[in-house]
């Protein structure tokens, strides 16, 4: 263990040397698929983008996290190690180099877990999702029909039973946000979305429709933040990963707009080629021409008819025109 302190200390001089004044903090939490709180010290090592040598490491608290202080921006991806547990890596993510903490959840299995879980990459189901009472679930089926015929103050009572009989009811309060926000109570949206995601940290609707809230507020880089929790909870979901692609676009992030629209290329994602065009308006803002003209000759081919079709190829032709 001292031989591991020391080197952190050594690596932690490294980066204060090499980043600038608004270097980040990196907090790192490691958390049970099952939502069981993680209590082992895991060894944690954060990576380059493009290197296999750590540039830092250190353990785990019995809370399951640990921060890195003065990270520069950059491409990053950390590993988790430990004993009784299945080694797991973030994936890539981007740190801003801006004054602040960014936070990041990595999901761990325990050795053996796994083999009946289903297919890679699927989102993980909270175990307060299995204990909720069959009489708390017949007041959000209800609710449901409700805001099928637009009741939203019926569907708000019907919610708030629900969530009296189970008050950890994280769907409960997600579905109430979409009432209340629909009976033009922003606040309580927001108050709803909130208590979600702290009775059910593994809930992703609820960091997703937040997410949505920060946008229309043009928070752009809460919602990115929100998107990255609810993906490292749902890793697979096309739709999500989309909504954080736009948001990257928007927040003037192009490398990780990129990096996101690649990531969902290479997964089914046959209604969500839009991907292609924010790719191509991000290759624009760094004046990669012939790269934006790739993305949107990718986006013709898995889009070849509608509106913003007809409009990309009037664009792509003004664009291989001037290329010439």
């Amino acid at each position: 263990m001292a031989a591991v302190t020391s080197r952190r200390l050594l690596l932690t001089i490294v980066l204060l040397l090499s980043c600038s004044a608004s270097a980040q903090t990196l907090r790192v939490v490691v958390s049970y698929a099952n939502d069981h709180a993680f209590t082992a010290h895991a060894r944690v090592q954060l990576m380059g983008s493009a290197s296999n040598n750590a540039l830092e490491e250190d353990f785990t608290n019995d809370r399951g996290e640990i921060s890195f202080i003065n990270v520069g921006g950059g491409d990053y991806h950390v590993v988790v190690t430990g004993e009784g547990i299945q080694d797991a890596d973030s994936g890539i993510f981007e740190m801003e180099g801006r004054v602040g903490t960014q936070t990041v959840t990595v999901t761990v299995q325990r050795i053996g877990e796994g083999a009946s879980r289903g297919k890679p990459g699927a989102p993980s189901v909270s175990a307060k999702q299995l204990k909720v009472p069959r009489d708390a679930k017949g007041k959000l089926d209800d609710a449901t029909q409700l805001m099928a015929k637009s009741d939203w103050a019926g569907a708000s009572d019907r919610l708030n039973q629900a969530i009296k009989i189970y008050p950890d009811y994280a769907e409960a309060y997600n579905n109430l946000a979409a009432a209340q926000s629909r009976l033009g109570n922003r606040s309580g949206a927001r108050e709803a979305l909130l208590k979600a995601i702290s009775v059910d940290d593994h809930f992703a609707p609820a960091y997703v429709n937040l997410a949505h809230m920060e946008e229309g507020d043009q928070k752009f880089e809460a919602a990115e933040d929100l998107y990255a929790k609810a993906i490292a909870i749902d890793p697979s979901n096309v739709e999500t990963l989309t909504l954080l692609c736009r948001t990257q676009l928007l927040d003037k992030h192009y490398d990780a707009a990129i990096e996101t629209a690649r990531r969902v290329h290479a997964m089914p994602h046959a209604s969500f080629a839009t991907v292609h065009y924010i790719a191509a308006r991000a290759y624009q803002r760094e004046n990669r021409a012939p790269d934006a003209i790739a993305e949107f000759k990718t986006l013709l081919q898995e889009e070849p008819t509608g509106a913003r079709s007809d409009a990309i190829r009037k664009e792509l032709a003004e664009m291989e025109g001037k290329a010439r």
